[in-house]
């Protein structure tokens, strides 16, 4: 998935036109999801920087990856050693064992992000901290679908404290409701699911929820 820090317009995701809130417009829809996703470019480059200064000149920023408007948002807690070198979420084998599950499932790559509950290495953040960080970060891609991949993942999430949020269960490859407009989808810890036979079946028949949820996402 491509490098959210810094980054430019990636094209349009599925669905994208239908995030204009508000009042018709006599501006036209693509016009109005540029403008969309230009503050989301911007509050995400934001959000990277403030995450730079947390971590200061001892530590490592991890930063999500992927469409900023994205209608699927994946959540896993902690940053694996690749992904903690370049910088990057979902870098090496974890985001190539997403990106292939994702192709299997018929989901468009360009509408997908994926981040870390824990966006620091070798650096300390207050809870309070790294609560606000994912709050910002779901309500920048404000998505249709989070994909929450382990126990540890599902509590960060329950105890961030996103306004009008439902608290998930332990249902892998059910989906639940999170808030009024987005679902959310429990499967196992992925970086813990790459090793064993057993381990990467139960992820794999969580994960393949997605594709019904996304195959019955409307083509607006």
């Amino acid at each position: 998935m491509a490098h959210a820090d810094r980054v430019g317009p990636q094209g349009k995701p599925r669905g994208g036109e239908n995030r204009t809130p508000g009042p018709v417009t006599s501006l036209p829809t693509d016009e109005i999801y540029e403008r969309y996703l230009r503050r989301a470019i911007t509050e995400i480059n934001d959000l990277g920087d403030e995450l730079a200064r947390a971590a200061g000149a001892d530590g490592v920023t991890v930063l999500g990856s992927g469409h900023p408007l994205a209608d699927i948002f994946l959540l896993k807690f902690s940053p694996q050693p690749a992904e903690i070198t370049e910088g990057v979420a979902y870098f090496g084998r974890t985001g190539e064992a997403v990106k292939k599950s994702l192709q299997r499932l018929g989901v468009d790559l360009m509408s997908v992000y994926g981040t870390n509950c824990l966006k620091l290495a070798g650096a300390t953040a207050t809870e309070e901290q790294a609560h606000g960080w994912l709050t910002r970060e779901l309500h920048i891609v404000d998505p249709k679908l989070i994909v929450a991949m382990g126990e540890d993942a599902v509590a960060f999430l329950n105890t961030a404290g996103f306004p009008l949020a439902e608290p998930l269960e332990a249902r892998p490859g059910e989906v639940q409701r999170f808030t009024a407009t987005t679902a959310a989808i429990v499967t196992p810890d992925i970086d813990a699911s790459l090793d064993e036979t057993g381990t990467k079946t139960r992820f794999w028949n969580a994960f393949k929820a997605v594709g019904p949820w996304w195959a019955e996402l409307p083509p607006y």
